[in-house]
């Protein structure tokens, strides 16, 4: 531990006493962005989750976006106090046009609210700023990466809004990773604030994440959402959203903006069910489409069936990465991206000339697929060879071939070419990590193995944690389709494309990264040159989404793989031989 446990803990202890003095479910924080107050969210966070205590952070630098919240909370106040100002009326509208159960109970104002103050947290209580937990650890050459990411995976402008999201330090047993990675995680978010202090504005979120896909979410973010979903569609022609729209007016809640790029680190957990998206949805301004999200809307990634669809353009471009240890994070992300992305370009080149790539196994018991590039219609898959640039709100690649407007994200670290296969036949067989709700460790004894067939894939054998958390999330998926399908939140045509994509392999990937190292993250791992990683699920073309994304690696060193691409004359195009790139 390269912290100070034993101080952490006494901090952990000091917010417990001061916290278990009331009775609060529900924590919120905002205020100008202060170092020690944004370190002081470590501790303060496992105190307050190990009291059951959700918690919402929302600090920011030139940007008070969480002055909205104030006003809406205030007029729920005054109309459950049966005021009747024109804010007041208007949303009651929305509560009887939305006509949703349990839709209320998220306008209601948080038990404890605290702003950040000089010396401390201020408000419904005072609480000091507790950061001796924290030593700076690799400080020069982790300032130089989120420098180099601020650069070369976004390129972000002077003039653009940036919002940066964290991870709040559950209790023990809920994390899946050690403590010290998400101790790591707020220098690295701190100094991506700091690498990108030039812009416009920055927001920094967080809050309370669940263990579900299909938990009720904690109030504030889940608020916010709907908010934004909201003054997306507030010109929308329909009886819910013409109500919002005379609430937007009455408070001004065109005060929402949304950020030119987005960075967050994942932990493990999920938002849990946006209520508005899958009880209504927000419709496209001709009412052709419907998402169940405002972060489809802003995002518009082209493999979204809607993003073909909406007219608008995306407004966001988004990167993320997961709580990796510093020292990885590093070693993994400062590397030459001109270079990397050349030999992406070069394993394209491959792809896009060949009908199949077989993938097979020089060992026992090891991989033997193929995976087909091309559609029924004799039409290519996209190959897309980078997963680290989001240097531009509209992707360039879609715009250049489908003259459309559709949005970028990327991975940090990078390294990858990837495609949606038409199908995949064989056996594949996972043998580094597979992300689920978290990511889970797999070796040569702990096997992750499927057989695909061109209709789908079985499960054949997996670890007992791995394959319980693998059926959980596809069961969650599945009732979130039947619950979009039963409210018509999302178009009938979506709904049965996910029905028909649910038990597809949605993505083949080859991995390129020189630094990537092997550890216990899917985001690193799934970038080691040499391997390889395929997804379960949703792909990135429109016709192969589903409601999931589930990506597992393989060690084609280990498995001595053999993968070529086979063109139209049945010649062979060499990527790696033997486990090892040939280009």
């Amino acid at each position: 531990m390269r912290y100070n446990k034993e101080i952490f803990d006494k901090e952990v202890a000091y917010y417990k006493k001061a916290l278990g003095k009331e009775k609060a479910k529900n924590i919120f924080v905002c205020g100008k962005i202060n170092r020690d107050a944004f370190f002081s969210f470590a501790p303060f966070s496992r105190a307050a989750s190990e009291l059951k205590m959700d918690m919402h952070v929302s600090m920011g630098y030139k940007n008070k976006g969480y002055e909205v919240l104030f006003d809406v909370w205030k007029t729920y106040e005054n109309l459950l106090a049966k005021k009747s100002g024109a804010a007041e009326k208007a949303l009651r509208e929305v509560f009887d046009k939305a006509n949703i159960k349990g839709l209320e109970k998220f306008f209601e104002k948080p038990d404890l609210i605290l702003k950040v103050g000089a010396k401390g947290f201020e408000g419904d209580l005072k609480l000091a700023y507790k950061t001796k937990w924290f030593r700076p650890f690799m400080a020069v050459k982790l300032k130089k990466t989120t420098d180099a990411v601020v650069e070369n995976v976004f390129a972000i402008k002077k003039s653009e809004k940036f919002g940066i999201g964290f991870e709040l330090i559950r209790e023990k047993e809920f994390l899946a990773h050690p403590l010290q990675d998400y101790m790591d995680s707020y220098a690295i978010a701190y100094d991506m604030f700091l690498s990108s202090k030039f812009c416009r504005s920055i927001s920094i979120k967080a809050s309370t994440p669940r263990s579900g896909l299909r938990d009720v979410p904690e109030k504030v973010s889940e608020l916010s959402t709907t908010l934004l979903g909201l003054e997306l569609s507030k010109d929308i022609k329909l009886p819910v959203f013409k109500a919002y729209k005379k609430l937007s007016k009455a408070l001004r809640l065109d005060r929402i903006k949304t950020n030119e790029a987005s960075f967050f680190i994942s932990g493990k957990g999920y938002h849990g069910k946006h209520l508005f998206g899958e009880m209504i949805g927000y419709p496209s301004p001709d009412l052709k489409t419907k998402w169940n999200s405002p972060g489809g809307i802003i995002y518009k990634f082209h493999w979204y069936p809607q993003a073909m669809v909406d007219p608008r353009p995306p407004r966001t471009r988004l990167a993320f990465t997961s709580t990796v240890p510093i020292d990885i994070f590093v070693d993994s992300t400062l590397v030459d991206y001109k270079k990397m992305r050349a030999r992406n370009r070069e394993i394209a080149a491959i792809m896009e000339k060949c009908e199949k790539i077989v993938v097979r196994s020089n060992i026992k018991n090891g991989c033997d697929f193929e995976v087909g590039l091309v559609k029924k219609d004799g039409t290519r898959r996209l190959i897309m060879d980078s997963d680290s640039d989001a240097r531009y709100i509209i992707e360039p690649q879609i715009l250049k071939i489908m003259k459309k407007k559709t949005g970028m994200m990327a991975n940090i670290p990078g390294g990858e070419a990837f495609t949606t296969p038409t199908y995949v036949i064989g056996r594949i067989v996972g043998d580094v990590i597979i992300n689920v709700d978290r990511s889970y460790r797999l070796d040569k004894d702990n096997l992750f193995i499927v057989e695909a067939e061109k209709n789908g894939y079985k499960l054949i054998s997996a670890p007992k944690i791995v394959g319980d958390a693998f059926r959980k999330r596809k069961r969650d998926a599945w009732k979130t389709i039947l619950e979009q399908e039963k409210n018509k939140s999302l178009d009938k045509e979506i709904i049965e494309l996910k029905k028909r994509n649910f038990n597809h392999v949605g993505e083949f990937a080859i991995n390129t990264s020189p630094s990537a190292r092997l550890c216990d993250y899917l985001i690193v791992n799934e970038k080691i040159a040499n391997m390889i990683h395929v997804a379960f699920g949703s792909g990135f073309e429109v016709d192969a989404a589903t409601e999931y994304h589930m990506d597992v690696v393989i060690d084609s060193p280990r498995q001595k793989l053999d993968i070529y691409g086979v063109d139209k004359k049945k010649n062979r195009h060499w990527i790696i031989k033997s486990g090892a790139f040939v280009l």
